[in-house]
């Protein structure tokens, strides 16, 4: 289903839009204007994403630098040693 809706844009976007459709990689300003929807759309949806991401973390669990330097050095050790290089 479409809706149409009236928008206004300033002169240097309508002209973009138009030299858009002009070389071809849009069939119409309905399209540009389209395209640039679901741009913003995806960016919005990533940047909840992410947000709903830091706030999990932010409700887990820290460690300190230390203890954190502490894991890798310990799982880079293991690594080494399984596959048989020195440490």
């Amino acid at each position: 289903m479409t809706v149409k809706s009236s928008i206004s844009l300033t002169d240097q976007q309508d002209a973009f839009a138009r030299r858009l459709v002009a070389e071809g990689r849009f069939s119409s300003l309905s399209a540009v204007i389209q395209h640039g929807l679901e741009l913003v759309q995806r960016e919005s949806e990533g940047s909840d994403a992410l947000r709903a991401l830091l706030d999990q973390r932010r409700q887990g669990t820290f460690i300190s630098q230390q203890e954190m330097v502490a894991k890798v050095d310990k799982m880079l050790s293991d690594k080494r040693r399984d596959r048989g290089l020195a440490d």
